[in-house]
């Protein structure tokens, strides 16, 4: 079938059209501003969840201070691809950012921070339950310390709750926030609850604490004072799924669930079913082959046959369907969910002759939803992406010299991040610490009394 358009959706195929840049969006004139220039953010969080928030506030132009213990942040040595040298997991995390290290079993250290505390706009922690109250830095204290200082806290559990002493990791959260059991397949040796490959448990906790600190920026701006900001993982974790409630509850009501696979012909249980490639909206969404699978496994396109007739119609005139408009078996919405096994096979059957690059042209251009099922290494090289500025190189210098990273997920039309490297391990004690009314000779001294690497 011909499409709307001269060229199929390939970056390599687009030469003469030009990405989308930021810069696109830019007002004529209006000078470039960063979101959170001048607000200075103490960060004191390690491994995913947290370096994920703070990340984005230095992106969005604060002055981040990463707080680190003598040794570093874990993640500096895990997943290492260069032997001695920061790893790529470090340093995708931890872009824009300050390094202090700082041994906070020390006086001396506690009283560095709580000097930075005292100057700060946003104090962050994410350690495990009651290690930040055990080093005197809780709620109350640092309150005490600057009224108004916003801290937020990633935990993997709210306060109290039974698993409040659980050290939660990413699969954790994700299985205590009822991702794992909607995930997955319904039938064969693989229906067991499985595992996102999205970082739903930490990245995702990291990006909520961070709408939870605008917030409070802003709160402080009409009280004048900071507050606590707590944010846990299994919250994150269900808020991303929250339509699952909404199933659940039409699943007790009704005892059927008509847009999820186990239906019509499957047995459904009493809670919401695993997903599988459905979208587990009120649409008939898959994930289907296209030509090459055989060899390619990402050679595949999600396809969405919407529930509205108008949305219906568009389907079927776009892919030569158009007797199924005066078919009975798909004459409804809910006809079309009886016989959406049906359905999927002759999508399919037309998908397989195409590559997904061409079915999303086709679709895309009918107007139904669609797209690619896009691997990491198309991700990796896809040069539309790099112009946007959301594929990134970054000069780190030493050994590894430069590397790929994302870049800031929103755009600003007056600012746009330039994406700098990670710091060395306290590569900046010498400016912060002389910034604090340290001498030389001072400094020296912390380094003696192992206060400081």
């Amino acid at each position: 079938m011909a499409t709307n358009s001269d060229t199929i959706l390939k970056p390599a195929d687009k030469p003469d059209t030009p990405a989308k840049l930021r810069e696109d969006l830019a007002v004529p004139g209006e000078v470039a501003t960063a979101p959170l220039d001048g607000v200075l953010v103490i960060d004191m969080t390690q491994v995913q969840s947290g370096p994920t928030c703070t990340q984005m506030l230095a992106w969005f132009g604060a002055e981040v201070i990463k707080i680190e213990k003598l040794t570093g942040d874990q993640t500096r040595g895990e997943l290492r691809d260069i032997p001695g040298e920061d790893s790529l997991y470090f340093l995708q995390l931890n872009s824009n950012k300050k390094s202090l290290t700082l041994n906070l079993k020390t006086e001396n250290g506690k009283k560095i921070m709580a000097d930075l505390i005292k100057s700060a706009d946003i104090f962050v922690e994410n350690l495990h339950p009651g290690a930040i109250e055990e080093l005197g830095f809780g709620w109350e204290d640092v309150h005490k310390m600057n009224p108004r200082v916003i801290m937020g806290s990633i935990k993997g559990f709210n306060p109290h709750s039974r698993f409040e002493n659980l050290k939660c990791f990413e699969t954790v959260a994700q299985s205590t926030g009822g991702n794992a059991t909607v995930t997955g397949w319904n039938e064969g040796d693989y229906n067991v609850p499985t595992m996102a490959g999205a970082s739903t448990g930490d990245a995702n906790s990291g990006m909520h604490l961070l709408t939870g600190l605008m917030a409070a920026l802003f709160q402080r701006e009409k009280t004048g004072k900071g507050c606590y900001v707590y944010q846990s993982m299994q919250n994150a974790a269900m808020n991303l799924c929250r339509t699952k409630l909404h199933d659940q509850i039409l699943l007790d009501k009704t005892g059927v669930l008509p847009e999820y696979p186990t239906y019509p012909d499957g047995k459904t249980g009493d809670t919401v079913p695993r997903q599988e490639n459905s979208e587990g909206g009120g649409e008939i969404s898959w994930i289907y082959k296209c030509k090459g699978w055989e060899t390619d496994p990402n050679a595949y396109a999600c396809v969405i046959v919407q529930w509205d007739e108008a949305g219906f119609e568009k389907f079927c005139h776009a892919i030569g369907f158009e007797d199924w408009l005066t078919d009975p078996k798909f004459s409804t919405s809910t006809e079309r969910f009886n016989h959406k096994k049906e359905i999927r096979a002759a999508i399919e059957k037309f998908t397989m002759t195409k590559d997904k690059y061409e079915v999303a042209q086709i679709l895309g251009d009918a107007g139904v939803p669609c797209g690619p099922v896009l691997s990491w290494k198309e991700i990796e090289n896809d040069q539309e992406l790099k112009d946007a500025k959301m594929i990134v190189e970054v000069d780190e210098g030493g050994k590894r010299g430069t590397y790929l990273t994302l870049g800031c997920p929103t755009f600003f039309s007056n600012y746009s991040p330039d994406i700098t490297r990670a710091p060395k391990l306290g590569e900046n004690n010498v400016e912060i610490l002389t910034r604090l009314g340290y001498s030389s000779s001072e400094i020296d001294q912390l380094k003696t009394d192992n206060v400081i690497a």
